[in-house]
């Protein structure tokens, strides 16, 4: 059964940067993967998703220029640096790979961002 596990998660001030992980178990080749983030109340939104060799990135527009997602080459590991962090980023941040039609889904990490 794939897994995926989220850290790096915390408590930061606005401006300030973190980096977030995410390691996929269960499975051999690799996958298309990203970054969701999800606010109580609210709907959960991209953050970011990156192709299978790492490539090509795609990111959500309240991130752009401050987000950067990568991977581990070779491997359904993934990473997601923030810097410039904001108030409105205080989030749930989830682990997402698209398997066939579905989608798998991380247990997530929060991420608050607080003066």
């Amino acid at each position: 059964q794939v897994q995926l596990m989220e850290s790096g998660g915390g408590l930061v001030q606005p401006g300030e940067s973190l980096t977030l992980s995410c390691t996929a178990s269960g499975i051999s080749y690799r996958i298309p993967m990203g970054w969701y983030r999800q606010t109580a109340g609210e709907q959960r939104e991209l953050v970011a998703t990156i192709s299978t060799g790492g490539g090509t990135t795609k990111y959500g527009d309240s991130v752009k220029g401050r987000f950067t997602i990568s991977r581990h080459n070779g491997k359904n590991e993934i990473y997601l640096q923030m810097n410039s962090l904001k108030p409105e980023d205080t989030a749930v941040y989830y682990c997402n790979m698209k398997r066939g039609v579905a989608d798998i889904w991380g247990q997530g990490t929060q991420v608050t961002v607080f003066s």
